[in-house]
């Protein structure tokens, strides 16, 4: 146990608790008022030690953005542009708000009303991955040893409310590489395999397996601060994805009189394919003109049709048009996870539920069919 002494100071009579640490180290506590206040805490200390909760005080005195940073700087096995988010929201979010308050200080009510703040003004996917950080570091801290408990814990968040896709069909598809030109391919590409663009820039002519249909997912590409990062798939997974037949000359044409180790699709320059050069220079414009339409005497090209239905969609969304596709042609769960990478069915279900929605009715019908097989229908 420890003990409570008085001594004089000029402001009167104050109280010191001395105490053993955990590790059997003394330290003491000074400047209680009363002895009351003092034996209180006292008795705080003794059953935080017996449960197995008592924190240094001194350690949970560095600030929050001391403690981000060591936090941050053990975020060594993500991928570098989940790093490279993480990076932008501390510096952006996290650090004004908490750079400058001692980890003790940080109350579960003040980071509600930081969140709530912050729903205000930003989409919840942001509110989310934001949160997402500063529950990082002081979780951080409570491994560590310097809080008993995170006040990031049990923080209501916005809700995600998740916007129907845009699945295209194969004719959309077929319209879509179309208008894009000579990199209609990749269109296609990604329609029919469910790659992410990374894993499609980044597939090499040695994983093309031409006879079998077959490709090698072994590796990613991602842009981050302009400079591309080469690395492994989501999820560090490698996967062996099937392509239709439809791919295979346009496939053949992209691997001929390449090496092994060279990229399948690159630019016209020869480098790598960036997304956002994709996007502005051929995707976006393509989209837009089948949905505007347009017509000019000296393109004929350009003698399009509006077709304002044509669903609002993103190179990634690509992906889900070939989940979609691939359902539509019979494919289990399984083979569509397999196919895309997930890491579980349970994953493949929760993202593309709406896929599956048709399974309601069949078991609604087989119910049904059931009941008047036995006469009770």
């Amino acid at each position: 146990m420890g003990s409570v002494t008085s001594y004089e100071t000029a402001r009167g009579k104050r109280y010191r608790v001395r105490y053993r640490t955990p590790d059997r180290h003394q330290t003491d506590k000074r400047g209680f008022r009363t002895k009351r206040e003092a034996e209180d805490f006292l008795a705080s200390v003794e059953v935080s030690k017996m449960r197995g909760e008592w924190v240094d005080p001194t350690r949970s005195k560095v600030n929050v953005g001391e403690w981000a940073e060591a936090w941050y700087s053990a975020q060594l096995q993500i991928k570098p542009t989940t790093r490279a988010g993480y990076r932008l929201y501390l510096d952006k979010h996290v650090l004004p708000k908490w750079g400058t308050v001692p980890l003790r200080s940080v109350q579960h009510a003040d980071v509600q009303r930081w969140v709530s703040s912050l729903a205000a003004t930003l989409a919840p996917s942001t509110v989310r991955q934001i949160h997402l950080v500063l529950a990082g570091t002081l979780n951080y801290a409570v491994r560590d040893g310097r809080l008993v408990k995170s006040p990031s814990d049990d923080i209501r968040l916005p809700r995600i409310v998740r916007t129907p896709r845009g699945y295209l069909t194969h004719d959309q598809v077929a319209r879509l590489a179309r208008d894009c030109g000579e990199f209609g391919d990749v269109v296609r590409f990604l329609a029919y395999t469910g790659l992410r663009w990374g894993e499609m820039a980044a597939l090499k002519v040695g994983r093309v397996d031409l006879s079998r249909r077959r490709i090698e997912v072994a590796e990613a590409v991602s842009e981050v601060g302009g400079a591309a990062v080469w690395g492994t798939p989501k999820g560090h997974g490698r996967r062996s994805v099937p392509f239709p037949a439809l791919l295979a000359t346009e496939l053949a044409q992209r691997c001929q009189g390449k090496r092994q180790k060279d990229l399948v699709f690159t630019s016209a320059s020869g480098a790598w394919l960036r997304n956002g050069n994709f996007r502005h220079r051929h995707f976006d414009p393509a989209l837009t003109l089948i949905r505007e339409g347009r017509s000019t005497p000296d393109d004929p090209t350009l003698n399009v049709e509006a077709d304002p239905n044509f669903p609002v969609v993103t190179p990634h969304d690509l992906r889900h048009t070939a989940a979609w596709l691939a359902v539509s042609a019979g494919a289990s769960v399984k083979s569509v996870q397999r196919m895309l990478g997930h890491a579980s069915a349970a994953m493949t279900l929760d993202v593309y539920a709406d896929l599956f929605d048709d399974d309601l009715d069949a078991v609604a019908c087989a119910l049904d069919d059931q009941a008047n097989a036995s006469g009770r229908g």
